[in-house]
């Protein structure tokens, strides 16, 4: 099977999406501002974000990639921004198994080269059909936002001593799902569908979006090491705030509860036995299956929403397929 890198890769979509960006001229001077950028972007990752603004022009019947094309790289160029600025709040040494930007350089060259990459975003936004800018103007921007809300929702949690399930659902709507959402809408709209089709293939990405995190989680815990990409268990390991944690802290019992601190607050227990420990306990508390129930819940909610937009189900075929495989993937 192919990893999900390869297989955008090879779609034509990805591979004009990876011609544009090879093709792509930034300035050499200031090279500390421009290098980052040249450097992120060479790390290329699934690209199912640019990805997706094809499909939703495809799914109303645009075939005109040209047309698509800048609207396509922006939500890259932003979403590569916002890898840039995460990492650096995050001190993430690693970036698809890269150094980060601002461990290859420093937070300075970083927070600017990302800003510098950000305003680029707009630059293709300006690209596309004069008529359509200013709605996609709107769209971009409220996704802008909502990404910047989520990323500080994420780190309020670290300080947190509790967060509720629905507070950490909302936290990924807007720090990963809106972006796929107005990926597909920003397709929509230079499709020329109407504002009930756009906002039902919104909906699908978003929920789709929130499934895909929430696979994310579980696949930490439970992914093959062989094909997961990172670290089994690196979640637990950094005492993250994932859907799992939550869960298992609003279900814990007294003795539950104990065992839980331990392996919150213990520094002697070596990384494999906590793994283990806690692996243990999502089970005791049928947490691991509450997860695939509730990622199945919004699998389904994404594709009702795709059911309910009004084109073939043929021209729905390549967004099923998407969903099937983010759905299955195992990394």
């Amino acid at each position: 099977m192919l990893i999900l890198e390869d297989m955008f890769e090879q779609h034509p979509y990805g591979k004009l999406i990876s011609a544009y960006i090879d093709q792509a001229e930034f300035p050499d001077r200031p090279s500390d501002l421009y290098d980052p950028i040249r450097y992120i972007l060479s790390l290329s990752g699934k690209r199912i974000r640019p990805m997706l603004v094809f499909m939703g022009a495809k799914l109303f019947g645009k075939e005109d990639t040209a047309e698509v094309l800048p609207a396509s790289i922006a939500i890259e160029y932003f979403h590569n921004f916002s890898l840039i600025h995460d990492d650096i709040m995050d001190k993430a040494p690693l970036r698809r198994g890269k150094d980060t930007v601002h461990q290859k350089w420093n937070d300075n060259v970083a927070i600017l080269s990302g800003d510098a990459l950000l305003v680029k975003a707009y630059q293709e936004l300006g690209k596309c059909p004069a008529d359509k800018i200013g709605e996609l103007l709107v769209v971009f921007n409220q996704v802008a936002l909502e990404v910047c809300e989520g990323q500080q929702m994420d780190m309020d949690f670290e300080t947190m001593d509790n967060v509720a399930e629905g507070d950490y659902i909302e936290m990924i709507r807007r720090k990963t799902s809106v972006l796929l959402g107005g990926a597909l809408q920003l397709g929509a709209i230079l499709a020329n569908a109407d504002k009930v089709q756009q906002q039902l293939l919104y909906d699908f990405g978003v929920n789709l979006g929130i499934a895909f995190q929430l696979q994310d989680d579980f696949l930490d815990v439970y992914g093959d090491p062989e094909t997961f990409g990172k670290q089994v268990g690196g979640d637990i390991l950094c005492n993250k705030k994932t859907f799992l944690r939550i869960k298992t802290e609003e279900l814990a019992t007294a003795d539950s509860r104990s065992e839980l601190d331990l392996l919150l607050q213990g520094s002697d227990i070596s990384d494999d036995e906590k793994v283990f420990r806690m692996k243990n306990l999502y089970a005791q508390l049928a947490v691991d299956q509450y997860a695939e129930d509730i990622k199945q819940r919004y699998t389904e909610l994404a594709y009702n929403k795709l059911d309910e937009i009004a084109v073939s189900d043929a021209q729905k075929t390549e967004l099923r397929i998407l969903a099937d495989t983010l759905m299955h993937r195992k990394r």
